[in-house]
């Protein structure tokens, strides 16, 4: 029996911005799927910062919504940490599409609050078997054109979803996981590769597509939010304080 058969935990977050080092958690999902079972779980996070319109605009979250109805951020990272690593320490993969931004930020968040690492949680102290779509799709398919958002490779793959449902955290866990099996459907070779052996060769490929995209930008003259080669975590050195605003863009 594959991977492909058994539990699988997906994860996403919705933001105040892009950047996994400045930028806050507003709403998280983490699901749990075995066979047709489904386990839902999701925080509305208040972020104590404002969240700016650009990012409402996205995952339609206020600040007035986030601070009426959300979790303190420490409580809600708490719990989010602790789902995640529930799985991890099971052997159940974590699905997350873009994985390094989402569980970069969250270990960015974790230490803005004085919480634990989701790595230190960890019996093996390392972040795997995390499986991600995307490092998949530009991996086994790297010289097809066009763009490789969540909504273009669910098209690609034939995976129904509701466009406007996604930038909701579940919407995305769950086309995220439905895109993982057709993935395997249309490279078979997924089925037959260990978590462990999967997880390295995205790390790998992530690596080798991250230093050819960064030496194309630096060849364009854009030397500015360079793709980091680690993955599926490159945690800042010093991420913002849990008082400072940020920016969104």
């Amino acid at each position: 029996m594959s991977w492909l058969d058994e539990t699988m935990v997906g994860f996403d977050t919705e933001t105040t911005g892009v950047s996994t080092e400045h930028d806050r958690i507003v709403t998280a999902a983490v699901i749990t799927r075995t066979g047709e079972t489904v386990t839902t779980r999701t925080w509305l996070i208040d972020p104590g910062v404002e969240i700016p319109a650009g990012a409402t605009a996205v995952h339609g979250i206020t600040t007035a919504q986030a601070r009426a109805e959300g979790a303190a951020p420490a409580q809600a990272l708490e719990e989010v940490a602790t789902a995640l690593a529930g799985a991890l320490n099971a052997g159940f993969p974590v699905v997350a599409f873009n994985a390094q931004f989402d569980l970069t930020l969250l270990e960015n968040e974790l230490a803005r609050h004085g919480l634990r690492s989701l790595a230190a949680r960890l019996v093996r102290r390392e972040v795997r078997p995390v499986i991600d779509p995307l490092v998949l799709d530009r991996k086994l398919d790297q010289y097809r054109k066009g763009k490789r958002k969540l909504i273009d490779l669910c098209t690609l793959y034939a995976v129904t979803v509701v466009a406007e449902d996604l930038h909701a955290a579940d919407a995305d866990v769950l086309a995220t996981l439905e895109l993982v099996q057709a993935l395997a459907a249309a490279h078979p070779t997924m089925r037959a590769t260990s978590l462990d052996s999967l997880h390295d060769l995205q790390a790998s490929a992530h690596r080798e597509w991250a230093v050819r995209f960064a030496a194309w930008l630096k060849s364009k003259g854009e030397v500015d939010d360079l793709p980091r080669p680690e993955w599926p975590v490159a945690v800042a050195a010093a991420p913002a304080p849990a008082n400072q605003d940020t920016l969104f863009g």
